[in-house]
Order: C-alpha cells, then sequence, then structure tokens
C-alpha cells in the first residue's frame, strides 16, 4: 500500500463523519474536559480507550528514538476520533497522543466500543477501515520501533518473521551495514546483543518472539471472564473457529505457538481461494481473518505454547509452557503441522545462518531476490514459491523427489513452470548435499534414477517437503499411527469408554476422543489440506462446540 498524496491519504486516516454519525459515535462514550498537555495515549499503554474529539485539538507524536528527535506525525481536532487496530486488543501502543487546545472528548472504553461496532453496522466499517489504514500508516511511514540484527541469523529472521505476522509497525536495521553501526554505538549495543529493539529511547536486547511479545502486549495475559472456548493454533482453521466462536458470543480465546497464519501465511499467493480471482497472498488472507476474530471480541496471544491437554476433569484444562492455566469448557484444536526437514550434514548450521527457509514471503526472498536459489517440493506451495522468487529476479532450481511434476500440483502451476525461462525443473531428483562456508554456496542434486550427481549454485534453499502433525502434546486424545487426531466417524465407538457411556451420546462432527475437544485442519486425520477447507472445518466446529455446551447446561440444570 502506498502513502502518495494522490491517494488521498489524509482522507482515509482521517474520514469526516457527517453530525449524525458523529453524534452516534460519541453517543457510546463518556463525556470529559481536558486541558493542554494532556497526554491521552502514551507510546507503551496498553489499556486505552477509543478517544472521539468533540472539541479538542491534539497531536499525534513519535517519541524520540535512536538518533531521531521527537515528531509530530499527524495533528487531530473537532470531529475525529482516536486510535488504530490495536485497540482491537488492548496490545500496546506505538504513539502518544498529547492535547495541544481544550475541549470536550468522549472515551469509549472496549466494551462500548464493541458494542457500537456490532449495534452501528455501517458507522462500524468507517471506523474500522480506519484504524485499519492508520497501521498500515504507522507500518509503512512511521515505523516507531527499530529492530536491529545480523541478517544472516536465524534468530534474526524468526524474529523479523514474527514481527511480520503481527505487523509490528518497526524499521529494520542491518547491523552489517553503516546504518545499522551507526545505531550499535550510538545506544550500546555489541554483537551478542542481537537481535535488539529499541523503542521510545528504551533498548531490549536478545530479543526474541516471547520478548516481543511481552512488550507489545501479546502475551498471554489471564482474563477475568470465564472461557467459553479456547482455540489452539491461529492458522486459517484456528483463525476461523476463533471467529465464529467470538461472534457468536463465545467468550473465546486464541493461542498459537508462532503467530497468525500458520503455513498458510508462508503462501506467496493463493489463486484458488474463493472471491479472490487474482489470488491473495497467504498472509494478508490470515492477517484479514485476525482483525475479524479481534473484531468480534476473541482475545489473541502469540506466541504462546501449550504444553498439555487435561481432560480429565468435567472440563479440559490447558497448562500453558510459561506455568499458566486455562480453564475452559471447549477447546478446538488447530495446532498443524511442523515443517519436515531433510537429514543432511550442515542443515542446522546453515538454517541457523539464515540460509534454509521455509516460507517464500517477501521477508524470506528479500535476502535472495536475483540470487540463484533452489525449491525442494512437488506440491502447490512449492510451486508458487518457485514462481514468485523467478519473478524477483532468481534463476530457481525446484527439485522434485518423484517422477511427475503433475502428481501432487496443480496443472496451472505446472505449466506456467515448465513456461518460465528462469525455473528449471529436477523431477526424479533429491538434495543430497549443502556446501558453503557459513552462507550457502551450492547444494548437490542427485538423480535418483542414475545415481548421477551434479552440483549448482545457490544462495539460499526454499524447503516444501510437507509437515508432521503438532499433536504431542495431546496424550489424553485418540490419534492414529501418524500422529493425526482422529476425529467423529474415525473413531471406533464401541471402544470410546464410560465417559461416552454416561454422556449417553457419541461424538459430535469434528470431536475428539474427549468430550468437549474439537480437532480441524491439518492436524485432523482425513482432512483435506486446502486452505478453504481448513477454514470451512475451523467455522462448522463452531456448530458443534454450541452443542457440546447445551448439553452441559442441560446437564447442570
Amino acid at each position: 500500500m502506498g502513502w502518495s498524496a494522490h491517494e488521498g491519504t489524509m482522507e482515509r486516516l482521517r474520514p469526516r463523519l457527517d453530525f449524525a454519525r458523529f453524534d452516534r459515535l460519541r453517543s457510546y462514550g463518556v463525556e470529559q474536559e481536558v486541558a493542554a498537555g494532556d497526554v491521552l495515549t502514551r507510546s507503551g499503554d496498553f489499556e486505552r480507550d477509543l478517544v472521539v474529539l468533540d472539541e479538542a485539538h491534539v497531536e499525534i507524536v513519535r517519541e524520540a528514538s535512536f538518533d531521531r528527535p521527537e515528531e509530530v506525525v499527524m495533528t487531530m481536532g473537532p470531529g475525529d476520533f482516536l486510535g488504530e487496530v490495536n485497540l482491537l486488543g488492548n496490545y500496546m501502543a506505538f504513539v502518544t497522543v498529547r492535547v495541544v487546545a481544550p475541549g470536550r472528548v468522549h472515551r469509549l472504553s472496549k466494551d462500548r466500543f464493541r458494542t457500537m461496532m456490532a449495534e452501528e453496522v455501517e458507522l462500524s466499517d468507517i471506523v474500522l477501515e480506519a484504524l485499519l489504514v492508520r497501521r498500515e500508516y504507522l507500518h509503512e511511514v512511521v515505523r516507531p520501533v527499530d529492530v536491529v540484527g545480523h541478517h544472516m541469523s536465524s534468530a534474526t529472521l524468526a524474529l523479523r518473521t514474527y514481527a511480520a505476522r503481527v505487523r509490528l509497525p518497526y524499521a529494520w536495521h542491518d547491523a552489517d551495514s553503516p546504518d545499522g553501526r551507526r545505531l550499535l554505538d550510538t545506544v550500546g549495543l555489541r554483537g551478542d546483543d542481537l537481535p535488539a529493539v529499541v523503542f521510545a529511547g528504551q533498548v531490549t536486547r536478545n530479543v526474541t518472539p516471547g520478548i516481543l511479545a511481552e512488550r507489545i502486549g501479546k502475551a498471554y495475559r489471564p482474563s477475568c471472564k470465564d472461557v467459553d472456548l479456547v482455540v489452539v493454533g491461529a492458522g486459517p482453521a484456528g483463525l476461523a473457529a476463533g471467529l465464529y466462536g467470538a461472534s457468536e458470543g463465545l467468550n473465546t480465546v486464541v493461542l498459537d505457538a508462532l503467530g497468525t497464519g500458520g503455513q498458510a501465511a508462508s503462501s506467496s499467493r493463493i489463486e484458488n481461494y474463493p472471491g479472490f480471482p487474482h489470488g491473495i497472498a497467504g498472509e494478508e488472507l490470515t492477517r484479514l481473518s485476525s482483525i475479524q476474530a479481534l473484531k468480534f471480541g476473541a482475545e489473541m496471544y502469540m506466541p504462546c505454547r501449550v504444553e498439555r491437554l487435561d481432560t480429565t476433569g468435567p472440563d479440559p484444562v490447558l497448562y500453558l509452557a510459561d506455568g499458566s492455566r486455562i480453564d475452559t469448557r471447549a477447546v478446538v484444536v488447530a495446532s498443524g503441522a511442523r515443517y519436515r526437514t531433510l537429514p543432511l550434514e550442515g542443515w542446522a548450521d546453515f538454517e541457523e545462518s539464515g540460509c534454509i527457509f521455509y516460507a517464500a514471503t517477501e521477508l524470506e526472498v528479500r535476502s535472495c531476490s536475483r540470487h540463484p536459489v533452489t525449491v525442494v517440493g512437488g506440491a502447490n506451495s512449492a510451486g508458487q514459491a518457485a514462481l514468485y522468487l523467478a519473478g524477483r529476479g532468481s534463476r530457481v532450481d525446484l527439485v522434485v523427489r518423484g517422477p511427475d511434476l503433475s502428481a501432487k500440483m496443480s496443472e496451472y502451476l505446472v505449466a506456467r513452470l515448465h513456461d518460465h525461462p528462469d525455473v528449471t525443473v529436477h523431477t526424479g531428483t533429491e538434495v543430497t548435499g549443502l556446501k558453503g562456508d557459513r552462507k550457502l554456496a551450492e547444494v548437490v542434486l542427485t538423480d535418483r534414477r542414475t545415481g548421477r550427481e551434479a552440483a549448482r549454485p545457490t544462495s539460499g534453499l526454499f524447503c516444501f517437503i510437507g509437515a508432521s502433525p503438532a499433536t504431542g502434546w495431546l496424550d489424553g486424545v485418540t490419534r492414529d499411527r501418524s500422529g493425526f487426531v482422529c476425529t467423529d466417524s474415525a473413531l471406533a465407538e464401541p471402544g470410546l469408554g464410560p465417559v461416552w457411556e454416561k454422556l449417553g451420546r457419541g461424538p459430535l462432527p469434528f470431536e475428539t476422543s474427549a468430550p468437549s475437544v474439537f480437532a480441524v485442519g491439518d492436524t485432523r486425520t482425513g482432512s483435506i489440506k486446502r486452505v478453504a477447507a481448513a477454514m470451512g472445518e475451523g467455522a462448522s466446529a463452531i456448530a458443534s462446540v454450541h452443542a457440546a455446551l447445551a448439553e452441559r447446561r442441560h446437564r447442570a440444570v
């Protein structure tokens, strides 16, 4: 999204409400008089309101940081409302709002804000669109957060991948560049402090995704509300479950060990998702889905790893890696799968140095653009990655173990790959060696039919050879031999056990061998590995959740 003046930037950032709409918006708030110099929001705040400006004037300030002085990035006055999309989840504020001319404002608490969005559909659309546009403006123009690290580092890549998935508005500084070295000197950082984050004059060293989550408010925080539903996993299936659960009145918590999107977020372009004839990036699809879930009141925390599920009591209990416990009435397991790797010498070292990738988004591709690369895999994700990389000026070797590219790949991708002059397809071939001094320089390809070896230059290896289900934490739930969770008709009903005899029913659609625990998406045995199918399962499972909760209430009467 560009921000040139001809696109009407200010009109999108500050939509003008007519008097009737403005009056309805402020009617949901509590009136407050403010004076010049009052701070309505400070960088780093979490609990804050949607503020409607009745008479007051304010300035939006990026706090001084690194070698940048304080800067006023925008001014607002009567008829405006304040905030960006972080308001939906009580996440950290990235700018300070200061009153410059006194007057009257109306504050909408989080609950009143959600009430307005539920009752005023047209007004809600205008407000939500402005909040989204403002986040993009923060992300692309203001960039109040500075991130510095070595770009060829797996720790830095992990941090930047997480930052991209949560849409952190940050400026990137390569520690090996003049700009990066200047930042290190200015704030007193050393090489062993990296990656680091600088925000509002504060420096955080050796930052991991978990540390960053604590800093910006995305780490798990217990709620005072009873939890109806916990969704484990924020890929397409989990996001759909969270969205539908929250929109249908369930107090819903969504957890993910990494960030939103799952494997779908690694897809540079999904061309067969209904409603998007020109295709849509997986990251964009899942980002918008997460915003919808937040809009309806879902609480989303990530990275947040679930270590154990206890199904021995009347209701499920989840135990997190940080020691937290979540009591809930129902669980939807959408924990997806973990990427498979190749058993090659040096794999871990090249992965650590940032030369091996499991996604082909802008972030990963940037370091390899216009250099030769290798893509391993024979399904759609590998084909999409190869085309995306070739489109960025790289010569691509696509390595497919099987004899036929069309065996697991859509025909439209097969045709494009064979026609692209910068893509070489190697069928019946395996990667059998990695060469390079810290940075990957070559891969060794072996023809499975002849045994002939050939070295090919490469700056990065993109691995798309499937994944194993992330279900090791589900000890109390029946799984198949491969670890996928069995649900409804895949369970042998005569052997379900006394808990089901007491309930007097069999498992509902998507329900596992543990009552009120459901499984959807790639986690579930027999699932169709498509984004649209995963979202359909996530949404459909909520009907079964409602049925299970209704039965629970009936038993309690």
